[in-house]
């Protein structure tokens, strides 16, 4: 122990010179941002916004050309001519804060053992001090639904701001959410590089028939006045009562129609679809039943041979055609690196088709519909929670997405990684 102790000593400074930035403090000033072209997330624009905030709350959005008001009753003013002004971005399933570096097992905390764990709640793994966190918020990416993955049904998720000391302050909405991950009509073998043969899933409807089973002895426990509890049971309570959305993983039409069709069986009220690949083909019966899709990234490759080569840039411009509430998902490939890209790849999907303010919806405020936090977030109103941000030009270009001011319920938070850091550093050395 007394070995043990002189190591964790002798690390104690590094950890202390690594950790995140300290969290802002509690809004006290009023502020004023002027001049600014204000992207209210619900798809109007003001050229010349006057967006006003206290006590972490909004209070002004307005056009300069139409209003009149003394702007000495706020305490700070920003002028933001020429920059444009945003709601905070959301990223929805996401295991941000739950893997630091993939090749350490000790600091990946995405899923548990076990194929039906909706009482696994991702939230109390949420690391608030990643680095990752920091690199996402430099591209205006402010709020996440922390999700588990793994297994059939991997858990329950919530929604967090990021910028707390942990994982209690950071949450704004708490188990929101329950996953399913739907099981696939066929089977891949090899990997990219190699890709090895297709065959159908001959287990698919014995897959199907266990989710059955256990949503089936699930809603019974939640019927009645059980003598004894069972928390896995009891953790899907709030799907059949109608506080929690279901969110299914399914990409095939096949999978998304049996999906739908489960969950009216059982009469959950609120269900998402994630990954969304062919819900272009269902749109009907996703509309009729008032089910939104958060689509993959649209920086994907086709799934099959005989797609379109753009389909996933195109998809979300099909569903929202359709009527189909739309949000961005980034999960896949290095999930959590790429949070920071989650903006580009709604920018993506304006050069197929959406408009800039559709695809800004696509990771405001359809994504705070779909998660339930709409009343208080995902757009510039008054009333709602003051997350939003500056940048010098278009949040959604790659080549323009600067940020200069953000702020996350009203607090200024600090814009800087480790990255910046190294830059800044090397930079320095390279001026000498």
């Amino acid at each position: 122990m007394k070995k043990y102790s002189i190591y964790a000593l002798l690390l104690l400074p590094f950890l202390t010179i690594q950790a995140q930035q300290v969290p802002a403090k509690k809004q006290e000033k009023s502020i004023l941002i002027q001049n600014g072209i204000a992207h209210l997330g619900n798809g109007q624009v003001i050229q010349n916004a006057l967006i006003g905030f206290k006590e972490g709350k909004l209070t002004l959005v307005a056009d300069a050309t139409l209003v009149k008001m003394d702007r000495s009753s706020y305490e700070n003013v920003i002028d933001a001519q020429g920059k444009h002004i945003y709601p905070g971005f959301i990223t929805p399933n996401s295991t941000l804060g739950l893997v630091e570096i993939d090749a350490v097992k000790a600091s990946n905390d995405e899923s548990e053992i076990g194929g039906f764990t909706p009482n696994v709640r991702s939230v109390i793994a949420y690391n608030s001090e990643s680095k990752v966190v920091e690199t996402a918020r430099l591209n205006g990416v402010l709020i996440a639904q922390i999700v588990p993955r793994g297994g059939r049904i991997s858990g329950t998720s919530s929604v967090v701001q990021l910028d707390a000391w942990n994982w209690q302050e950071a949450i704004i909405k708490e188990d929101e959410g329950i996953h399913l991950n739907f099981p696939s009509t066929f089977k891949k073998s090899g990997w990219w590089a190699e890709p090895g043969t297709i065959e159908a899933n001959k287990d698919y409807l014995k897959q199907v028939d266990e989710i059955r089973a256990f949503l089936s002895k699930a809603s019974a426990y939640n019927q009645e006045d059980p003598k004894e509890i069972d928390l896995v049971f009891k953790s899907t309570k709030g799907l059949f009562q109608g506080t929690q959305t279901l969110f299914i993983n399914a990409d095939e039409e096949k999978q998304i129609i049996d999906a739908v069709q489960l969950s009216k069986e059982f009469d959950i009220k609120k269900v998402v679809i994630v990954g969304g690949y062919q819900a272009y083909k269902v749109t009907d019966l996703l509309k009729k039943n008032n089910i939104a899709v958060l689509v993959n990234k649209t920086h994907n490759l086709p799934t099959l041979d005989n797609d379109d080569i753009d389909l996933p840039y195109k998809l979300p411009k099909l569903l929202v055609d359709a009527g189909i509430t739309v949000g961005i998902e980034n999960s896949g490939d290095k999930e959590r690196m790429n949070t920071r890209n989650l903006p580009f790849n709604a920018g993506t999907a304006v050069a197929y088709g959406l408009t800039k303010e559709q695809a800004l919806q696509t990771i405001t405020l359809n994504s705070a519909k779909i998660l339930g936090i709409d009343s208080f977030c995902g757009s510039l109103e008054v009333g709602k929670d003051a997350t939003l941000f500056i940048s010098e030009g278009d949040a959604l270009d790659m080549s323009t997405n600067q940020l200069t001011k953000a702020f996350i319920q009203g607090r200024e938070i600090i814009l800087e990684s480790h990255q910046t850091k190294l830059y800044k550093k090397y930079k320095e050395r390279y001026n000498q």
